[in-house]
């Protein structure tokens, strides 16, 4: 199978090294108590993390509610579900673009970016609504039409960063003998907070209106430094090499570390597991 993906014959450092990684996951008796250490809290609070503000970006709340959201703004129903129709196209479209170039540009560069867009789209919606938006609960049809395209818009950048970037981020940041651990509350957080916004966006849009989109804009910020100051580059690092080339050199992270920076690995590798 080796062979067949990398399209060559000289693989059998590689698969010693995967052969290598197994053997030592296996070993690990107590992953959650491992995954406590403190070496695993950095992949930890960013694998929950990348789950949270995936959610509070609000993109499953527009998802959600997208035919609700359209009618509110003046579409009627056929729009509104052409709409949805349209924004699942520029999902798919977009996601097609972060497999492109997520490997060319990096992971924090698409993450940065598709925060800058969001913000803009977030806010811009805000105000067209805020300022445009009647008793009567419709708009002019010009100003709907430019909320759509601003929706689109955000959904497109989330669909090439944070949507499918959540999810590849943790499986690059977990070393082997945690990972099953570490993504189970990854995961786990994402459903949490996926029921938690599905429950509260039409309870918040009735209350807060246009403002709804400046509450998703305050995360979009948070997102934005979280991404810029504790977010590490993890493009063509190997996940057994995280500990040197990232953990080990990053302003925050390398506190976390213990002196010779093996963190559970090192543990594993001298046969005593925790």
């Amino acid at each position: 199978m080796l062979k067949r993906i990398r399209g060559t014959e000289n693989v059998g450092a590689e698969y010693e090294e995967i052969a290598h990684a197994c053997r030592l996951a296996r070993r690990v008796e107590r992953p959650f108590r491992e995954l406590m250490g403190r070496p695993s809290r950095p992949p930890l609070v960013i694998g929950v993390l990348m789950q949270v503000f995936q959610q509070f970006t609000g993109i499953n709340a527009i998802m959600f509610y997208a035919p609700v959201l359209f009618q509110t703004i003046g579409f009627k129903n056929d729009a509104s579900l052409l709409s949805s129709l349209i924004m699942g196209s520029v999902n798919v479209l977009s996601t097609v673009v972060s497999i492109v170039c997520v490997d060319r540009f990096g992971r924090r560069i698409l993450l940065l970016s598709a925060c800058v867009l969001m913000l803009i789209a977030q806010t811009s919606i805000g105000g067209l609504l805020h300022a445009n938006l009647k008793a009567t609960n419709s708009l002019r049809q010009s100003v709907a039409s430019a909320v759509v395209v601003l929706v689109c818009l955000f959904v497109s950048s989330f669909a090439w960063s944070w949507g499918p970037l959540g999810w590849l981020i943790p499986s690059e940041t977990f070393p082997v003998e945690t990972r099953t651990a570490g993504y189970a509350f990854a995961v786990s957080s994402n459903m949490l907070f996926t029921f938690v916004i599905a429950q509260a966006f039409l309870s918040m849009m009735c209350h807060m209106r246009s403002a709804i989109f400046f509450f998703f804009s305050v995360w979009i910020v948070a997102m934005g430094l979280f991404a810029a100051f504790l977010l590490p580059e993890t493009k063509n690092v190997p996940i057994d090499e995280m500990v040197e080339r990232v953990w080990k050199r990053h302003w925050y992270w390398k506190r976390y570390m213990d002196g010779d920076g093996t963190g559970s690995a090192g543990d594993m590798e001298s046969g005593n597991p925790k």
